[in-house]
């Protein structure tokens, strides 16, 4: 069983009142999730329910494994009765994180807490097969070492390094992933797993990790990625904004004024991405005299003091805060995290970043905005892509396909 595509936004909040809250044993169990434990009396007047009838859907979900005792509330006269918590432990998710040079794969609990992880230095170019050949091998064995069966797993989050087309959760004329151009991702991990596979673009899935981990309160975040490429998610309203066709946040294929109509790699000029990624600041400061062939080589010559290095990313993070400028006057966010590899360089680009925007954007705007380090560094991707799957399979619509009875 495969399904290619987020379809709700999963906000991991429910309103057992809206029509698309129904009152099943998958309404209850996103109500425990809260983590307060509840009684069968408590259940039955927020859902509007009869007592019997929450009976029956605790009984199910208590069948399933996916809830637990948690003790006894305080009695008001007779027995003390019996509350109710959700068991976060009782399936776990595979998320992998793929980016151009790299993949990282965890093994999780359904609070987004990682088990187990592991990664390795892929280049997405070899091809699709290869690259979900290793996820789904090294999937396996971190089933294995955590002694989890498949039929523990909720499923499988996929994030890719190029536009993923949300409708069907394909990647769409990729720039630097021949071969994936719209390649059954979750079909061919979802023959090897026969669970849900949800893919996502991997800025997309790093947006909702870093909201996951540090700003869970944030109505309105973007999260930039700033390393091989740029790419930036958005999240609204506690779920990914993806736009119409799941391009929304590409902008790294903003034109800048500082581009000097430099080649991009999508095949236009003067692009963010053409002065500012890993990629394009190792060719400059080659170019200088500064050998580095990678974003991770950039950090690492900033980190030794070269200053040609720091000069650059500087200047990269004010050629990003001219476009972030934009973006808050048009969307107004609470917050914008600054995440990827060059993040990783200290604080130089978030400075330059600073800089523009708070010299280019309106005061009201800016009034409230933080603008931050990840907090969730490397692991923002595989906890992002396991947030995804949790709050899809776990929503009132799809929970009942795990519960026993009704």
């Amino acid at each position: 069983m495969t399904e290619e595509a987020l379809t709700d936004r999963g906000t991991g909040k429910v309103d057992p009142g809206t029509p698309t809250a129904a009152p099943g044993a998958g309404t209850l169990l996103r109500l425990l999730r809260d983590g307060r434990p509840r009684t069968r009396s408590e259940l039955a007047s927020v859902t509007g329910l009869a007592r019997s009838t929450v009976t029956q859907r605790v009984d199910a979900l208590l069948a399933s494994g996916l809830i637990g005792p948690a003790g006894e509330a305080v009695s008001t006269g007779g027995r003390p009765p019996t509350t109710f918590s959700f068991r976060p432990g009782a399936r776990v998710v595979l998320a992998a994180d793929l980016g151009a040079t790299h993949a990282r794969l965890a093994l999780t609990d359904m609070s987004g807490t990682v088990l187990a992880e592991d990664r390795a230095d892929i280049d997405i170019a070899l091809g699709p097969e290869p690259v979900l050949d290793w996820v789904v091998e090294h999937g396996r064995a971190l089933l294995s070492s955590t002694e989890r069966d498949g039929g523990e797993l909720l499923g499988v989050g996929i994030g890719l390094p190029g536009p993923v087309e949300h409708s069907t959760g394909r990647a769409v004329n990729p720039p630097i992933m021949p071969g994936w151009d719209h390649f059954d991702v979750a079909g061919h991990v979802g023959t090897s797993f026969d669970r849900p596979v949800l893919v996502d673009n991997d800025v997309n899935i790093m947006a909702l990790g870093e909201h996951h981990v540090a700003w869970p309160t944030a109505g309105h975040l973007l999260f930039v990625k700033v390393a091989t490429g740029i790419g930036c998610g958005i999240v609204s309203e506690g779920g990914v904004y993806r736009g119409a066709q799941g391009a929304a946040g590409d902008m790294g294929h903003i034109h800048v004024p500082n581009g000097e109509q430099r080649p991009c790699r999508c095949g236009n000029t003067g692009c963010l991405e053409a002065v500012a990624s890993g990629h394009a600041l190792a060719e400059a400061l080659t170019a200088e005299g500064v050998p580095a062939r990678s974003a991770r080589e950039v950090v690492e010559l900033s980190r030794s003091g070269s200053v040609p290095a720091l000069r650059a990313l500087r200047q990269a993070g004010r050629d990003i805060g001219e476009v972030l400028a934009a973006a808050v006057n048009m969307l107004n966010p609470s917050v914008i995290v600054i995440g990827g590899a060059l993040a990783m360089a200290g604080d130089h680009l978030l400075a330059g970043a600073r800089e523009i925007i708070y010299q280019r954007s309106l005061p009201l705007a800016t009034e409230n905005l933080s603008i931050v380090s990840s907090k969730a560094g490397e692991s923002a991707g595989v906890i992002g892509a396991a947030v995804m799957v949790i709050e899809h399979c776990l929503s009132a619509q799809h929970a009942q396909t795990l519960v026993v009875g009704p």
